[in-house]
């Protein structure tokens, strides 16, 4: 059995370890180290549990240029980053690549979109990826040989693991038809309204009768919920889409426990470089 690969959302693990944990711990500057520390333990832990032949992990814009261009609204509900939260965010992709895990930053794209595009690179060439992540946006990816491993909120074990089954369970459709149910039924998160009056389940209930946002849209009725405001509803799903990025199949790489250890103790995460030690 082929050892899969694991693509990480490292700003949503960034952001998810930043409140999710004491902003006391703190390095050898004096400032927070909190979102650093709990990305690293969560990507160590998911590495060796699934025996991962490499890590990737990815970076990006909070909000792609495009994306903004198509809905002025997108992710304009969300507060600046926190100036802690900033300052470490600098210093992850060092740290990162310290542990010997594959660094992807991009300057125009988002991570989720590094994601789904190496997801389908390693799918391509025989192998197994895993997307560590908690958006749910990133369902699209899912099939036999890509899984998307969902990190919950506070008190949940390990994150949960998401198939084509999965996703068909929870939205009563298939994967490729997310970013259709997400223009639908909208996203909170993203800042993305959806179609007036339409939650999941009448979303779910659309594609399955019709096939496509578009043939749903062909079909509406002009005075009907999808009557009016057809372009905002096919500019949500181009938001909620992937984008393809042009890059090579990351090469196996194990984690290296040693540079891990020297960067930690370096930026003052003493217990993190004693593990790493042991």
């Amino acid at each position: 059995m082929s050892r899969p690969l694991l693509l990480v959302d490292t700003p949503y693990l960034l952001y998810r370890a930043f409140y999710g944990l004491p902003d006391k711990i703190k390095g050898a500057d004096g400032r927070p180290v909190n979102a650093l520390l709990g990305t690293v333990n969560t990507i160590l832990a998911q590495a060796e549990e699934n025996d991962a032949r490499a890590v990737v992990t990815a970076f990006g814009p909070d909000a792609a240029v495009y994306r903004k261009d198509l809905y002025p609204d997108y992710h304009a509900h969300r507060p600046p980053m926190p100036a802690d939260l900033a300052h470490q965010w600098g210093q992850a992709p060092d740290l990162m690549g310290a542990f010997g895990w594959h660094v992807h930053e991009h300057d125009v794209l988002e991570a989720d979109d590094v994601l789904g595009s190496l997801a389908e690179k390693e799918e391509q060439a025989g192998g197994k990826a895993l997307i560590l992540t908690g958006d749910r946006d990133l369902f699209q990816c899912a099939t036999d040989e890509v899984n998307v491993l969902l990190l919950g909120g506070r008190g949940k074990k390990g994150p949960e693991r998401i198939d084509p089954a999965a996703v068909r369970r929870r939205y009563g459709i298939p994967p490729e038809l997310v970013p259709d149910f997400i223009a639908l039924r909208g996203d909170p998160s993203d800042g993305l309204p959806g179609a007036k009056g339409i939650g999941e389940k009448r979303a779910a209930e659309i594609l399955s009768r019709c096939g496509s946002l578009e043939k749903a849209l062909e079909g509406a009725a002009a005075d009907g919920p999808l009557g009016g405001g057809q372009d905002l509803l096919r500019a949500f799903k181009d938001i909620a889409t992937l984008r393809p990025v042009k890059l090579k199949r990351p090469k196996d790489a194990e984690t290296d426990r040693a540079g891990g250890a020297k960067a930690a103790r370096r930026l003052g995460m003493k217990r993190l470089a004693e593990r790493m030690e042991g």
